[in-house]
């Protein structure tokens, strides 16, 4: 599921990714007129957890508010941080390890907001996004607290 939209001179740019996440493919829907810095941040699955062999992560979401979510924190980072332009997604579903989890691009005039604002939005996202993680691993699985 995609979402894009441009407000005050600003784009925004979400994506559910069910199942495949491209960063790359996602970096150029980033509006960059104007800028100087594009800071980027990829989660990816970890093959290890302690001792444990992680064959998986299993997200679920609440369809209907993740979209909603991202775009309205997206927005709050361009305001917190003057940037120009966001795009994100994050995996649901299945994800194996060594494959990306959730990508965050951000453009802005200056790489020390740029750097903020990813860093202000990977944070936020784990904090209120609504989805939930569930680790299959070598010693059985269990579903982690919280959301993100």
């Amino acid at each position: 599921m995609r979402f894009a939209r441009i407000t005050m001179g600003r784009t925004i740019h979400i994506e559910e990714a069910r199942d495949v996440l491209e960063p790359d493919q996602l970096k150029m829907k980033l509006e960059t007129a104007g800028c100087g810095a594009i800071v980027s941040f990829l989660g990816i699955t970890r093959a290890t957890e302690g001792d444990a062999e992680v064959y998986a992560l299993e997200f679920d979401a609440w369809q209907e508010h993740l979209g909603g979510v991202l775009r309205d924190l997206a927005n709050q980072a361009c305001d917190l941080y003057g940037t120009s332009s966001v795009a994100m997604a994050h995996r649901t579903g299945s994800v194996g390890p060594g494959e990306p989890i959730v990508s965050i691009h951000v453009a802005s005039p200056h790489r020390k907001e740029a750097f903020q604002a990813c860093e202000w939005l990977i944070d936020e996202l784990k904090k209120q996004a609504p989805l939930w993680k569930r680790e299959v691993t070598s010693e059985g699985s269990n579903w982690k607290a919280g959301l993100g």
